[in-house]
C-alpha cells in the first residue's frame, strides 16, 4: 500500500505544472490596504505586478550616454517593447534614469501579468535581450520581480547531511539492514509528502519554501521515528519476545510516544496559521502534513519491514547468540551482556547524579550566555541584497546602489485617497510637501492620478538601504507626518511598497512572537502533565525549551546579523534575521524538544513506576534511551545543517536555526539539565495533586498496561529479572 501511494504521489508531481512563488502579504496591515486600494482605483495597472529593471553600465572610462552605448541601450529596449506579456518599457534618457556621473542607467519593464504568471518564454526573452547587450560591450544586470531565482533541493550540503545521518544510524544500530530500514521508511514518507506538495503547488499556491520545509522536516522526523521504534523492537527481542510480539510492544510503547511527539509537532505547526500570513500558514500546514505522514509510516511500514527483513534487523551479536528451530522460525533469545561493562549513557547519568548542581549551573549559564545576542534580534525580510553575488538580481542591486544611492532599491509608494476630500489636487500637493520635509527622504516623484481623479500616487526614495533601521524609522516618520494631512483634509494617506510591506510584516511578527510563545509553552505544560502525570517535570521541560530556543536565536543574531562564521556558511551579506524565522523555529523546535523529552523521560518514569529509586530510574532511562536520543539528535542536526548550505536566505536561516536549536535542546537541555533537575527533585519530580490525578486521562505511553498483560512467552522467569525490574540487553 505504501509503495502504491509513493508511485501515485511521484506520478502526480511529475504530471502537475510547476508552482510559482507568490508575493508575501499580510491582510490588515497599512501597506496591504494601500495595495488593495491601488488595485481598485487603478484597474488598468497591477500594484503588485511583475516588473524588471534592466541596469546598464558603460565600460570603464566611458559613459552610458555616449552615442554608441546609447544605441545599444535603445536597440535592447526596442527588441523588448511589444513582446509577449510586456506592457511597457521606459527610456532612461527620457525619464532621467541616468546616474550623475553618466556611467549607469536603468529601464523599467512592466508586464501585464503578475510575477507568478510570467511564462518561461517571457523570462527567456528578457535574459536573451540582456545577453545581446552584454555582447555589445555593456554590463547588463536584471533586477525586479520578473526574474526570481530560487534554490532547489538536492545540493552537495544536503547530500553530506544524509551521509552523516546514514553513518550515525549504522553506528547506533550496529546493522546495515536496520539503518537502511530507517532511511528507506523516511524516504518513503518524505517522497509522498514532497510529491503531494509539488502536485498541489498550483491549485493551493504552495511555494518552493513549503516543499523544502516538508522535505526537511519529513527527513528529520521520519528517520528519528523509525529509529525509536526499531530500537525498542530490538530491545524487546533481546528480552526474549517473539518477533510479532516484539513488534507489537515496540509500537505500543515507542510507537505511542511517536504518536504523541508527532501530534505535538503538527499542532505547533498548524498553530502558525493564527499569525495571519497566508504563506506562513501554508508552510505550517505543509510541514504538519509531512510530520503526520512520518508518523503513519513509522507505525505501519516500519513493523511491516521488521517482518520482511526478519532477524537481519538485529545486531550481529544478537544474530550469532540466537538459535533457530528451522529457517524463518525464531526462538526467543536473550543477548548476554559483558559483566561490568557500562555504556556511555549509564556513565554519564551517574556522573550527573554525583554532581547535579555543578552540571545544572554550567549548562544553564552556558545556554544563557549563548542566548545573550538574542536581545539584539532585528527582524526583516530578505531582498535582492541578501542573494548571492552570482545572481543577476544581486548584481543589479549593487549597480543601482552605486549609481543612485542605497535607498533607490527600496522606494516607498504613498497613496492619497481623496474620495472623501473636495480638492484632490490641493490635498495631494500638501501630502507631497509634507513628505519632502521628512528627514531621510532623498527625493519625491511627481504624483499620478487615476481616471476618476479621486486617488493619487507618488514615489518616495529614502536615503538609506531597504533593510536598514533608518528606513524603518523613516516609514514611521512619514506615516506620522501625513496624519496631519489626514486630519486637515479628511483624506486617507497610506504608505506602501515592497519595503513598507516588509517592515509591516516584520513588526507583526515581532508582536506575535510573545503570544505565540506563550501558547506553545502552555500547550507543552498541559500535554506533558497528561503524559507524565507530574507538575514539576512539565515546568522543567518548558523552561529548558525556552533556554534552547533563546540560544538558537542568539546563534542566528551572531551569524546573520553580526557575521560570525558567515564565510564558512557562504553568507555574503549580513542583515536582519528573516522575520518569519523566530515563529517557525519556535513551532518546530517545540515539537522536537517534546520528542526528546518524551522518549527520554518516559523511560525514566517507566523504571520509576516499576519500583526504582529516582536516581536509579535516571540511570535506567539513560541506559535504554540515551544513546538512541543522541543518535536521533545527531541525525536531525545533520539533516538541518545540510540545508544551511543553500543560497536561499529563507532556507539557510531555517537550517542554521533548527540545527542549533536541536543541538542545544538535545545535548544540553535533555542530556544535562533534565537529569540534573530530576536528581535534585527526587521523588518530588513525580508529584501530582490528587484532584488532577483523578481528572487527567491516563495516556500510558510507557506501556504499563502491556506489562500487566504480558504473555508467558515474553515474560522473564522470576530468577532472571534484574534488580528494580530494569531490563538489560
Amino acid at each position: 500500500m505504501w509503495l502504491g501511494a509513493l508511485v501515485l504521489a511521484v506520478a502526480a508531481a511529475a504530471l502537475a505544472p510547476a508552482g510559482e512563488e507568490e508575493d508575501l502579504s499580510m491582510p490588515g496591515t497599512e501597506s496591504q490596504k494601500a495595495f488593495d486600494l491601488l488595485d481598485e482605483r487603478f484597474p488598468e495597472g497591477d500594484s503588485q505586478g511583475a516588473e524588471a529593471r534592466l541596469v546598464f553600465k558603460a565600460p570603464d572610462g566611458q559613459r552610458v550616454t555616449a552615442r554608441e552605448n546609447r544605441a545599444v541601450v535603445e536597440h535592447t529596449l526596442d527588441s523588448l517593447d511589444g513582446g509577449a506579456q510586456v506592457a511597457s518599457t521606459t527610456d532612461p534618457y527620457e525619464t532621467g534614469a541616468v546616474s550623475e556621473d553618466g556611467t549607469i542607467a536603468y529601464s523599467t519593464v512592466n508586464y501585464t501579468a503578475d510575477a507568478v504568471d510570467l511564462t518561461a518564454a517571457t523570462k527567456s526573452a528578457l535574459e536573451d535581450t540582456a545577453s545581446q547587450a552584454r555582447d555589445a560591450g555593456l554590463t547588463v544586470e536584471i533586477g525586479g520581480s520578473a526574474l526570481d531565482t530560487e534554490e532547489e533541493p538536492g545540493g552537495t550540503t544536503e547530500l553530506i547531511g544524509m551521509v552523516v545521518a546514514a553513518v550515525v544510524l549504522i553506528l547506533a544500530l550496529g546493522s546495515l539492514v536496520a539503518a537502511g530500514l530507517s532511511l528507506l521508511t523516511a524516504f518513503s514518507g518524505v517522497g509522498i509528502a514532497f510529491g503531494l506538495v509539488s502536485a498541489l503547488a498550483v491549485p493551493l499556491g504552495l511555494s518552493s519554501t513549503v516543499a523544502i520545509l516538508a522535505l526537511m522536516l519529513g527527513l528529520a522526523v521520519g528517520i528519528d521515528y523509525a529509529l525509536f521504534i526499531t530500537s525498542r523492537f530490538r530491545d524487546e527481542r533481546a528480552q526474549g519476545s517473539e518477533p510479532e510480539e516484539a513488534a507489537g510492544r515496540a509500537v505500543g510503547t515507542a510507537g505511542s510516544a511517536v504518536v504523541f511527539a508527532g501530534a505535538t509537532v503538527s499542532i505547533a505547526l498548524v498553530g502558525l496559521g493564527v499569525v495571519g500570513i497566508p504563506e506562513l500558514t501554508k508552510m505550517g500546514m505543509g510541514g504538519a502534513g509531512a510530520v503526520a505522514l512520518a508518523v503513519l509510516v513509522a507505525l505501519t511500514l516500519v513493523p511491516a519491514l521488521f517482518g520482511f527483513f526478519g532477524r537481519r534487523v538485529l545486531p550481529r551479536a544478537a544474530r550469532k547468540a540466537s538459535s533457530y528451530r528451522r529457517p524463518g522460525n525464531e526462538r526467543p533469545h536473550r543477548v548476554p551482556t559483558a559483566a561490568g561493562r557500562l555504556g556511555l549513557g549509564t556513565r554519564w547519568a551517574r556522573f550527573v547524579l554525583r554532581r547535579p548542581v555543578a552540571v545544572l549551573l554550567i549548562a544553564g549559564l552556558g545556554l544563557g550566555a549563548v542566548a545573550l545576542p538574542a536581545l539584539r534580534l532585528e527582524l526583516g525580510l530578505p531582498g535582492d541584497e541578501s542573494k548571492s553575488v552570482q545572481t543577476t538580481e544581486r548584481r543589479a542591486y549593487d549597480l543601482l546602489s552605486e549609481g543612485f544611492g542605497p535607498g533607490f532599491n527600496g522606494p516607498l509608494t504613498v497613496v492619497v485617497d481623496t474620495s472623501e476630500s473636495a480638492d484632490t489636487r490641493a490635498t495631494t500637493d500638501q501630502a507631497v510637501k509634507t513628505v519632502r520635509g521628512v528627514d531621510g527622504v532623498a527625493s519625491v516623484g511627481d504624483p499620478a492620478f487615476n481616471r476618476a481623479k479621486d486617488t493619487a500616487v507618488f514615489t518616495v526614495v529614502p536615503k538609506t538601504a531597504p533593510d536598514s533601521g533608518e528606513t524603518k524609522d523613516l516609514v514611521h516618520a512619514i506615516r506620522g507626518a501625513v496624519s496631519g494631512v489626514e486630519a486637515d483634509t479628511g483624506a486617507g494617506v497610506l504608505v506602501t511598497g515592497t519595503t513598507a510591506m516588509n517592515i509591516d510584516i516584520s513588526e507583526a511578527m515581532s508582536d506575535a512572537l510573545i503570544p505565540y510563545l506563550t501558547v506553545v509553552i502552555g500547550l507543552a505544560v498541559l500535554l506533558l502533565t497528561v503524559v507524565f502525570r507530574s507538575i514539576l517535570v512539565p515546568v522543567k521541560a518548558a523552561l529548558g525549551f525556552l533556554l534552547s530556543v533563546g540560544a538558537a536565536f542568539g546563534v542566528l543574531v551572531a551569524v546573520f546579523q553580526w557575521g560570525w562564521a558567515a564565510d564558512l556558511l557562504g553568507i555574503e551579506q549580513t542583515g536582519p534575521v528573516m522575520s518569519l524565522m523566530p515563529i517557525i523555529i519556535i513551532g518546530i523546535v517545540f515539537g522536537l524538544a517534546m520528542d526528546y523529552e518524551v522518549f527520554l523521560v518516559s523511560r525514566i518514569r517507566e523504571a520509576y513506576v516499576q519500583g526504582a529509586s529516582p536516581g536509579e530510574a535516571i540511570v535506567s532511562g539513560f541506559r535504554h534511551s540515551g544513546r538512541v536520543v543522541a543518535a536521533a539528535a545527531i541525525i536531525m542536526i545533520s539533516v538541518f545543517a545540510g540545508f544551511a548550505g543553500m543560497n536561499s536566505p529563507t532556507i539557510q536561516t531555517m537550517g542554521v536555526g533548527l540545527a542549533a536549536a536541536v543541538l542545544f535542546d538535545a545535548f544540553v537541555v535533555r542530556m544535562a539539565i533534565v537529569p540534573a533537575v530530576l536528581a535534585l527533585l527526587g521523588h518530588r519530580a513525580w508529584w501530582l495533586p490528587r484532584i488532577l490525578n483523578r481528572m487527567l486521562p491516563n495516556v500510558d505511553i510507557e506501556g504499563e498496561a502491556l506489562s500487566r498483560h504480558a504473555p508467558a512467552s515474553a515474560t522473564m522467569p522470576e530468577a532472571a529479572v534484574p534488580p528494580l525490574a530494569v531490563r538489560r540487553h
